[in-house]
């Protein structure tokens, strides 16, 4: 199949591009017109603060205005009360004229007397609110000109909106701007040559285009998360270039044979090309595990990676080998002076290299394989005490005025910061018992050192308009990771809230916030994890097992993987948990682990890693075929892919590093998971533990049954082979 559609492609090179170019205009404008379904209540409901967010949409409340606030503070020292008061009715009165301002509320003094609060209630639309706040903070800085003397910011859930979408809009940008030029560079000294560096780095931004387009369209079936565009910039960059890759080389060795230029790409397409479909298989099938965890947020991350990788996969074996066909030699313009006789001379020198890096593998395999494996073990032990979060409040990028302001305001108002949800649905003739319940039950958490002191106008509860749920705010003066605001939580869902609401007839009631969310996630994450594993290891050794006719490769296959995730989880343990890399990396530690990030780690390492070991056991295979003694086969497969897998890797590497350098803490971790990952599965994986394990194994490696053997023995010839011969 692959044969035959490079083949096409070659002989009608212009179709195949103009094919190529209408399939992605139309994905990227088709899905921009059809715009975004967000997920709702129901879609993200999970464990029990699911339960009351489903609660809660099931009242049907009417759509609370956006608040925001201004937030009077001394520089230094105590507050003036009376500059304080002068600076708030400047603030009401030039806010009253401003467009988008419902109302302005009464000044509210801190208990401690350190701050002064003024509350700014927006019209129209809250869910835009944070579009339309811009006037307001002008206004703020007005008022800051006026009162120097004063700290005079605006903080709330719209100002904060807004600077956390620059932020993410920015550092997004910000991937894009480096993640070009750094993989750029990158070709340009593995090729040697200026177009034969530009075509994968091409297909992989189509590839991203046309994945972002039908992602947006995907998600009317499947709701898209707020991280599917990274993750499909950051998976998209990395499979794009590197089955392009693998396919430019062989098409190049091909004609550096003699070759002419559509026997070259047929051949790169029997070969790479085939590699390329077995790898996004594979990706693909572990990508789809995590429709198994049940929730939006992983079934999003899996639709955007599976489009992106299967886009790369047809774009590879459609309009690539058009494009190296209708260029022919020109791919090799314009040589760059210098980096193209390096690569011509570097390909013999690497050999040489690589083989006294194998040689301890091959001639020591036994010992090599047991330190080795014992060096992965020992840097994946601290993943035993991984702790799984979400990020909070507190962990969000310190460097905006928004989130400065926050810390100040939550410092004078503890009731503005971590807050728990306690909803109830009874019958509405039990709406007045729910009420009585709901006060005693906020009267006695202030007893309770757990919990924030209530405002002057005591507990605030609200009620749907049928009476049928009730929804009460309780604070506590912790952030939302610590252990303080989880015990809270534990206090209210096992203690207080059963004893306040248990002897109500009908009432169903549950506890939701961003700390249930926290731990309700983590929860689901642990108890999912088993089941995504069990999927993603069954499939891809049966993959594995049928592509290499060997039930040895394929477990060793798996054997392998689980080595370099249960390393990168260690590694990001090691220096996320901890808070010795802060300086280092530009972040403040939150003590755990992302909550989505080790089930999505999984499950990508397990896919991207098949395309270097495909491409790897191939070439053993090959020479195997040929009659190659097994120790021999080895090193020839070794040394034969290294110049494309480590440029593969490295590009990985890079792509990925990029991410580790953005603000908010997720994509930290999940720059540093991949990047780690990769490198040790390209280095210590690839040039110390497969070689001394296949060493060891010897003919045994291509052991299967007798019903999944070759019909037909591999054909031996001296003639340059395919790589997946016998396969």
């Amino acid at each position: 199949m692959t044969v035959r559609m490079a083949r096409w492609s070659a002989e009608h090179p212009w179709r195949a591009i103009a094919l190529w170019v209408v399939f992605v205009a139309v994905c990227f404008v088709g899905g921009n017109v059809a715009g975004t379904r967000e997920a709702t209540a129901s879609d993200d409901a999970i464990g029990e603060a699911g339960r009351a967010y489903v609660m809660i949409e099931d009242g049907k409340f009417a759509d609370e205005p956006a608040v925001d606030n201004i937030l009077i503070t001394a520089r230094s020292g105590s507050l003036d009360a009376k500059a304080a008061q002068a600076a708030a009715a400047d603030a009401t009165a030039r806010l009253g004229s401003v467009t988008g301002v419902a109302s302005v509320g009464k000044p509210i003094p801190a208990t401690d007397g350190t701050a002064l609060l003024v509350p700014i209630t927006m019209s129209g639309d809250p869910d835009t609110a944070s579009d339309r706040v811009s006037p307001l903070l002008d206004t703020t800085a007005e008022v800051q000109a006026a009162h120097p003397g004063l700290r005079i910011e605006e903080v709330g859930g719209p100002s904060i909106g807004k600077a956390l979408d620059d932020t993410l809009g920015d550092d997004f940008q910000k991937a894009e701007i480096l993640s070009l030029p750094v993989t750029l560079l990158i070709l340009i000294i593995a090729f040697g040559a200026l177009i034969a560096a530009g075509v994968p780095l091409l297909l992989a931004l189509s590839s991203v285009a046309a994945a972002m387009g039908l992602s947006t369209l995907a998600s009317h079936l499947v709701p898209m998360g707020d991280a599917t565009s990274s993750v499909i910039l950051l998976i998209g960059m990395a499979v794009g270039v590197d089955y392009s890759l693998f396919y430019v080389r062989r098409e190049r060795e091909e004609r550096a044979l003699g070759r002419n230029h559509v026997d070259a790409v047929e051949i790169a397409a029997e070969t790479s090309g085939h590699a390329v479909v077995v790898s996004g298989t594979a990706v693909i099938i572990a990508m789809a595990g995590l429709f198994l965890a049940g929730d939006s947020t992983f079934s999003s991350l899996a639709t955007g990676s599976i489009l992106v990788v299967a886009v790369a996969v047809i774009g590879s074996l459609t309009v690539l080998p058009a494009l190296l066909a209708k260029l022919g030699r020109w791919v090799d313009r314009p040589r760059v002076p210098f980096l193209w006789r390096l690569t011509a001379k570097r390909g013999g020198e690497s050999g040489k290299v690589w083989r006294k890096i194998l040689s301890p593998a091959l001639k020591r395999p036994a010992a090599t394989l047991l330190v080795s494996v014992l060096a992965l073990l020992a840097l994946a032990a601290p993943a035993l005490g991984m702790k799984l979060k979400f990020p909070g409040t507190e962990d969000l990028p310190r460097t905006t005025p928004a989130m400065q302001a926050y810390d100040r305001l939550t410092a004078a108002y503890p009731s503005n910061g971590t807050t728990h949800l306690v909803v109830v649905q009874a019958p509405a003739d039990r709406a007045a018992e729910v009420k009585a319940a709901l006060t005693g039950l906020a009267q006695r958490t202030q007893t309770d050192p757990l919990f924030a002191k209530l405002e002057a106008d005591g507990p605030q509860i609200d009620v749907s308009a049928d009476g049928t749920v009730s929804v009460l705010d309780i604070a506590t003066p912790f952030s939302t990771r610590s252990d303080e605001a989880a015990d809270s939580l534990h206090e209210l869902r096992q203690t207080l809230v059963p004893a306040a609401l248990g002897g109500i007839a009908g009432a169903k009631y549950a506890v939701g916030g961003g700390v249930a969310d926290s731990e309700d996630y983590a929860a689901h994450v642990w108890k999912t994890l088993p089941i995504v594993a069990g999927f993603v290891l069954i499939l891809t050794f049966l993959v594995m097992a049928w592509t290499f006719r060997s039930v040895v490769v394929a477990l060793t296959s798996i054997a392998l993987n689980l080595l370099s995730a249960g390393a990168a989880y260690g590694l990001l343990v090691l220096v996320f948990q901890g808070d010795w890399a802060e300086g280092l990396l530009g972040f403040t530690s939150m003590g755990a682990i992302v909550s989505w990030l080790p089930l999505f780690l999984f499950v990508v390492l397990f896919g991207l890693s098949m395309d270097y070991h495909v491409f790897v056991v191939s070439r053993i295979r090959e020479a195997v075929s040929r009659g190659l003694p097994n120790r021999e086969a080895v090193a020839e497969g070794i040394t034969g892919s290294a110049g494309t897998v480590s440029s593969a890797a490295i590009v990985m590497v890079a792509v990925f590093s990029i991410f580790a350098t953005l603000s908010t803490i997720d994509m930290k971790q999940l720059g540093i998971g991949l990047a780690a990952a990769i490198l040790l599965d390209a280095t210590i994986i690839r040039a110390v533990v497969l070689p001394s394990l296949m060493t060891l194994l010897g003919p045994a490696n291509w052991w299967a049954p007798r019903f999944m053997r070759p019909r037909r023995p591999p054909v031996v010839s001296d003639e340059p082979q395919p790589e997946l011969i016998g396969v």
